[in-house]
């Protein structure tokens, strides 16, 4: 059951397009905190001083201060996958296109997730989109202890 319940009247609908919108700045937040602790690590930050610094700040998200961690500490344990992000993003930008809507940033988001998952990560933590932006950028993200 949901801890907080919405009323958003009385026919079908709403709550599912709310669920897209939902979805889309989920996709977006992981891969922008992703790219995000990537670029740091680009210009010599450690990314557990992003994850710390940022969530303190003005840029964070509840994605960043859930999935950062993750990168920072290298543990791409799945708690929610990437390919569960192929297909939200996907839907997202499926309804997006039919309703003639640019959503320019999912669609970006979705490309990074199924870069992720045809490089093989489809299976591990949503997060594990980093290491497509690690990759292209030759950094070496953190490892797992």
């Amino acid at each position: 059951m949901a801890e907080k319940v919405f009323e958003l009247g009385n026919t079908a609908g709403p709550g599912s397009a709310l669920k897209v919108v939902n979805q889309l700045l989920a996709g977006v937040h992981i891969a922008a905190a992703a790219e995000a602790i990537t670029f740091g690590i680009s210009q010599g930050i450690d990314a557990h001083t992003t994850v710390d610094v940022i969530s303190q700040c003005a840029g964070t998200s509840w994605m960043f201060e859930n999935r950062g961690p993750h990168i920072a500490t290298g543990d791409y344990t799945p708690h929610s996958a990437v390919d569960i992000f192929v297909k939200d993003l996907g839907i997202v930008c499926d309804i997006a296109g039919d309703a003639s809507f640019t959503a320019s940033l999912a669609s970006t988001a979705y490309a990074q997730f199924k870069e992720a998952s045809n490089a093989g990560l489809g299976g591990e933590d949503d997060s594990a989109v980093a290491k497509i932006y690690a990759e292209k950028a030759n950094l070496q993200l953190p490892e797992a202890n």
